[in-house]
Parts: C-alpha cells; sequence; structure tokens
C-alpha cells in the first residue's frame, strides 16, 4: 500500500457471478480498472486449449491413425452427425482411419477453437481429394465444429462432430448426389 491507502501495481481477483479481475493502479494514474473476463478463457483458451487444437488438427493433417486416437481418453467417444458414435480409442482409431484412407491428402485446419461449460469448440477447415480405393477423385473443402467433453487431463471423453452432409455430398459426388452416400 502507498501513502493514503491506495495500491500501487495490485492485482487482485474480486468474486463475483462473473470472476473478475481488478488492477488497481495509483491514484496519479487512473481510478481502479475493471476487466470482467471468464478465468477459463484466459488460462485454457489462450494457451493450453488453442495448444490442443493446434495439436489435434495436426494428427488429424498426419495420416496416423494412432496420433489422433491418442487424444481421446480410453473409452472416449467420437460421433459425425448423426452416426453412430464410436466408442473407445480403438473404435475412434477405426473411423479416423476410414477417412484418412479415404482422403489420403487429409488436411485439417483450426479456425477457431472456445471453451464450453465442460470442454470446448473445436471449428475447422477441412481439405481433401478422395483419391482412396474407390474414391471419386475429387476435392472436397468443408468447415464444421467438434463438441469436446474433456477429462482432468485434457483428453477427450466425448467429441459431437458436425458439418454439412449434403455440402460434402455435392462436393464429393455432384450436384445430383444422394445424401445416404458413405464415406
Amino acid at each position: 500500500m502507498t501513502a493514503g491507502g491506495h495500491a500501487s501495481g495490485v492485482v487482485a481477483l474480486t468474486p463475483m457471478l462473473t470472476p473478475t479481475l481488478t488492477l488497481m493502479l495509483a491514484p496519479t494514474l487512473a481510478p481502479t480498472i475493471t476487466l470482467a473476463f471468464h478465468l477459463r478463457s484466459l488460462f485454457m483458451a489462450d494457451a493450453g486449449l488453442t495448444d490442443l487444437a493446434v495439436r489435434y488438427a495436426a494428427a488429424w493433417s498426419s495420416g496416423s491413425p494412432d496420433r489422433l486416437a491418442a487424444f481421446y481418453a480410453d473409452d472416449g467417444s467420437l460421433q459425425v452427425n448423426a452416426g453412430a458414435p464410436s466408442q473407445g480409442r480403438a473404435a475412434v482409431r477405426a473411423t479416423v482411419a476410414a477417412f484418412m484412407d479415404a482422403f489420403p491428402d487429409m488436411v485439417v485446419r483450426l479456425d477457431n477453437v472456445v471453451p464450453t461449460d465442460n470442454g470446448a469448440r473445436f471449428s475447422w477447415i477441412w481439405t481433401g481429394t478422395n483419391t482412396g480405393a474407390g474414391g471419386t477423385g475429387r476435392a472436397v473443402r468443408i468447415t464444421g465444429h467438434e463438441d469436446w467433453t474433456l477429462a482432468a487431463d485434457a483428453r477427450i471423453t466425448r467429441s459431437r462432430g458436425h458439418y454439412d452432409e449434403a455440402e460434402y455430398q455435392r462436393q464429393l459426388h455432384g450436384p445430383t448426389a444422394s445424401a445416404d452416400a458413405d464415406v
């Protein structure tokens, strides 16, 4: 404390409905400045969560289903659109392998990642050419997101992936393709 009871350069957390950071400056500099923020966003999204999302996108782009499956808890699940969830790391690996086999040049880029109450929303841009066995040879570029539930060790316990299936089918097969065709 300085003379007059004012703090100089003190940072304190103030409990409120939304966690708040209060920075009190010497009276000659400015009055008390309060910056509201969500603590999880500050600490997880800015560093750990972004790092997780960048590494996850790189794993999708690596061509290694094992590398991507390692992001999941042993009993984690991956669901793509309205499909049945792939439950367990081995099943997640199999689902990922099918995509990687169908699109050997697949690239997944992080578009955005934001924290949620129990995990994060990972938004992505996905490109690839369907040159795997039985492929159409057509290039695909779609956007989508995964809603993650994360364990304390940052492994994915549940991922619900979403993208525009009709647009995917249009790019994969042309404008008259059935939305029920397989990957």
